[in-house]
């Protein structure tokens, strides 16, 4: 697998409305999207800090994982996406082989037009992974 850079940093959050004032009046940043991803149970925002993104993830349903993973007691950093230059569905397979455990046997739509996979943190010393690319 051939990583490139950090995509972006997902930020589980009860409400995009309420923080993002403190990333745009506190730290200066500014949101330059917002969408929400039906099948995800997810409503996203976006910031940029050089090439890295921040997405905010705002769950629109109790079942979310984002609301399951908030429940729990998640705050803060929910996944570290990693750009990956051959393609989700190869790295997938590639990590597979390494015996990692997968959340998604195959690439599904993300927000930004993005093809995403999951790694599951039970494999990835505790941290879930994404990975990710621009959609064909």
């Amino acid at each position: 697998m051939k990583i490139s850079r950090i995509d972006h940093l997902g930020i589980g959050v009860e409400s995009i409305e309420k923080v993002l004032p403190y990333f745009e009046n506190v730290l200066g940043l500014s949101c330059y999207a917002i969408e929400e991803v039906a099948d995800q149970k997810v409503k996203t925002a976006f910031l940029k800090v050089g090439e890295v993104k921040l997405e905010l993830l705002e769950p629109t349903s109790p079942d979310s994982p984002i609301a399951k993973w908030l429940e729990k007691g998640g705050k803060g950093v929910h996944h570290v996406a990693f750009a990956v230059e051959d393609g989700v569905a190869e790295a997938l397979l590639e990590a597979e082989s390494k015996e990692i455990r997968l959340i998604d046997k195959t690439p599904r739509a993300g927000a930004e037009n993005m093809m995403i996979g999951f790694l599951h943190p039970k494999s990835t010393v505790g941290i879930l992974t994404e990975l990710c690319e621009p959609a064909k």
